[in-house]
This record gives structure tokens, sequence and C-alpha cells, in this order.
């Protein structure tokens, strides 16, 4: 079976999508289809995409989303949170009963 987009477009590993619910974009890791209905996976996120409510997109569109907010912009802000929790005190006189 033919896995499509929702334009009619037959998709296959290493083109770039959009999920039109998020705008989510990401190049074609994985297709399967399960209960009638097409699935892909896509590569940065790993998650799975109902294929009818992909559309396929440049991957010019997809270049340009990853650098705006990719894989190593994440990585750094969960890096930058750690650090700030790790210098929060929470020893015992920090906070006082108001008794």
């Amino acid at each position: 079976m033919e896995v499509k987009d929702i334009n009619g477009n037959v998709l296959t590993v290493g083109m770039a999508v959009r999920y039109t619910g998020t705008g989510t974009t990401g190049e074609i890791s994985a297709i399967k289809v399960e209960d009638g209905e097409g699935w892909v996976r896509l590569e940065d996120s790993d998650l799975w995409y109902n294929t009818g409510y992909l559309e396929v997109v440049d991957k010019s569109e997809l270049r340009r989303a990853v650098r705006k907010g990719g894989r190593g912009d994440t990585i750094d802000r969960i890096r930058k949170m750690k650090e700030d929790f790790e210098d929060v005190d929470m020893g015992s006189e920090v906070c006082d009963g108001g008794g």
C-alpha cells in the first residue's frame, strides 16, 4: 500500500514533510501502515505522525526550521536549566514558617 500525504503525494523515506496540526517539520525516517492508516516517523523528534495530517514541503523549509530551533538548541537549553537548578539553595534555613 502506498502511503500518501494530505494532498495525495506518495511519501518515501528521506522526504521533508510538515505536520499541519502544529507546523512541525522533519525528514521521514520510517513508514508503516497500521489498521489501514499510513504513519511516518520523523527523524529529529522520533515521533509517529498520521499521514492524513502531513504535507510534503521543500527541503529548504526543513533546513530553516532546524536552524531556528534544532536538537542542539534544545540540549543547550536543558543544560542551562540543569545548571540553574543546581544553584538553588534548598537548605532548611531558606524558608521559615510565618508563625
